[in-house]
């Protein structure tokens, strides 16, 4: 019988983790003819953790978590400074709207007993992060900006929350969102309005504004968000961070609170995400959100890395639609960031995106038509005057479809998402606006229903659409326009947020991170 070779596995270190190598005792080459006592070498000092520069609260997810883990910072400090932050700055931002300070002082110090035990640590252990108050947090409402639903109180965690805890992040507080989280601004009658850190005068966008608002101004260093049509991006793009929204099905979605089964459609358009200053934060929060969780029937267990394209990687810049007035700062910020990538190594080209237009016609019929069916009579029935002007304006632009129309709206979007698969296998990023106008008013779709459709169609039209194809889609902060910052949009292939992050890191890499800034204003 032959004998079995036994191979060694070894375990392969996280990013985070330092290997330490202990120095091998030097021996002697001579022999001594009296025997003397061996010399000791002295013990080399061990060199002091490292601790990044400013408060905690200035430092990205990527550098607490290290800190804590090596002792230079423990996880009650690094809380503690978030939470001083946010009782700074919160008053005048209305950012974060359940203050979790108590409990998340109690999870930190239990983070540290875990630690000084010698316990397996999580990627983001202690790491302090926010939630938006529109998915399920456990033992609390899940309001969604509607006074209404005060009795929908979560009896578990939502996927996305369960996974941030799993991996050692501390919940410091709840983040505002407008009603339904159906507006692209955030405000609300339960909590008020959100505003923007860079300037009040601004949107901090929405749904997710109480995210991107929340980690821009120093209160968390991941901010979770989710996005149907442009919820993620929009805002990261208002306040001048970064965001993945991530292919539908990476990151597992369900509220054990909601009162019935959400429609597919919108479940296949939808998607949650991480909003953060740096892109590097961004990308180690999907890994940590994405982990499975069997209540999401459509979460995939795609690799987060894909193949390596062949070199150089040609990016195709998105030809914007004439009928579309682009603001002279926002070609000069995608010129900006195509020169960018092209300094990175990149191949850029203006080229035609597959019908941006009848991408964009697509997702509003079905968003709207779905909605109008499933849920429009009971959220007008408690929702607020501006949700019934905001929402008036989107159904404005949508064609009104009976069931043959309904199929053959969604047999398109099949026609859709294959046409852009196969574009990617010639650019594998595409680089878009987010918006093509300067950032509006904190409240202007409430102005009118035309108004509203002036955003969604003539501003943010290659935000919206991309819900509807299922792709990821990053957001990274270029310039600074009059004090106010502009964000682009990188696309990528299904499941290649690899991809869409690479290139917005090597933008990132060359602005700088934007929120830097920012703190230099705020008193």
């Amino acid at each position: 019988m032959a004998k079995k070779t036994v191979t060694k596995k070894t375990k392969k270190k996280s990013v985070l983790e330092k290997e330490v190598k202990t120095p091998s005792k030097a021996s002697s080459s001579r022999k001594s003819v009296v025997a003397k006592p061996a010399r000791k070498a002295p013990r080399a000092k061990a060199a002091a953790p490292r601790r990044p520069k400013g408060a905690p609260w200035q430092w990205s997810a990527v550098e607490t978590a290290a800190a804590i883990r090596s002792g230079a910072i423990s996880a009650v400090e690094a809380v503690e400074s978030h939470l001083e932050r946010m009782r700074s700055v919160n008053p005048r931002l209305n950012a974060v709207v359940v203050d979790l300070s108590k409990e998340a002082l109690a999870a930190a110090h239990a983070a540290d007993k875990q630690r000084a035990r010698g316990g397996e640590l999580g990627l983001l252990h202690g790491v302090p992060v926010t939630i938006k108050e529109n998915v399920d947090y456990q033992g609390r409402p899940n309001f969604n900006g509607v006074p209404a639903n005060k009795n929908l109180v979560a009896p578990s965690d939502a996927p996305v929350v369960r996974n941030l805890k799993k991996a050692g992040a501390i919940v410091i507080g709840l983040t505002n969102t407008p009603e339904f989280s159906f507006r692209g601004f955030t405000d609300n009658p339960l909590h008020g309005l959100t505003l923007n850190p860079w300037d009040p005068d601004i949107t901090c966008g929405g749904s997710s504004g109480g995210a991107g608002s929340a980690v821009a101004a120093g209160i968390g260093t991941i901010a979770h968000g989710n996005d149907i049509g442009g919820s993620l991006r929009w805002p990261a793009h208002c306040n001048g961070v970064a965001t993945i929204k991530p292919t539908q099905g990476r990151i597992p979605a369900f509220n054990a609170s909601a009162t019935a089964e959400r429609p597919m459609l919108a479940h296949l358009m939808s998607a949650q995400g991480p909003l953060a200053r740096h892109v590097a934060d961004v990308r180690l929060a999907l890994e940590v959100m994405s982990q499975r969780d069997p209540r999401d029937p459509w979460w995939v267990p795609a690799p987060l890395v894909g193949e390596k394209p062949k070199g150089p990687i040609k990016v195709a810049l998105a030809k914007i639609p004439e009928d579309m007035d682009v603001d002279p700062s926002v070609a000069a910020a995608l010129r900006q960031a195509a020169d960018h990538l092209e300094r990175s190594g990149y191949r850029v080209s203006e080229v035609e995106v597959p019908d941006i237009n009848g991408v964009w016609q697509t997702w509003c019929d079905i968003i709207t038509n779905e909605t109008v069916v499933m849920q429009e009579a009971s959220m007008l029935k408690v929702a607020s005057e501006d949700f019934h002007k905001a929402w008036g304006g989107m159904k404005a632009k949508a064609n009104v479809l009976d069931l043959p129309a309904w199929m053959r709206a969604t047999a398109a979007r099949n026609g859709h998402i294959r046409a852009w698969q196969l574009f990617f296998e010639d650019y594998p990023v595409v680089l878009a606006p987010t918006t093509v106008k300067p950032t509006p008013g904190p409240r202007e779709d409430a102005v009118s229903a035309e108004r509203v459709r002036e955003i969604f169609w003539g501003e943010i039209r290659f935000i919206s659409a991309i819900n509807v194809l299922g792709l990821p889609g990053a957001v990274v902060p270029v310039a600074l326009h009059e004090g106010k910052p502009i964000g682009v949009q990188l696309i990528a292939g299904r499941y290649r947020e690899d991809l869409a992050l690479d290139a917005a890191a090597a933008i990132e890499k060359r602005v700088g991170v934007l929120a830097h800034r920012l703190w230099e204003t705020m008193a």
